[in-house]
């Protein structure tokens, strides 16, 4: 993947974590809260691997 694919990804991974996290806060749904986690630091990883390749 290029790197601005791998930064876009990331940013939509880090946007939809960030609204799934939310989401469990709001519900008390521990397990969508860490989802949610998990995908916002999928997303950060993929954003700095996008970094790393330029």
């Amino acid at each position: 993947m290029t790197d601005f694919k791998d930064k876009a990804k990331g940013l939509k991974d880090k946007v939809v974590g960030e609204a799934k996290e939310t989401y469990g806060k709001v519900t008390n749904d521990v397990k969508k809260e860490a989802e949610g986690k998990a995908q916002k630091a999928k997303g950060a990883v993929e954003d700095k691997l996008g970094d790393i390749k330029k």
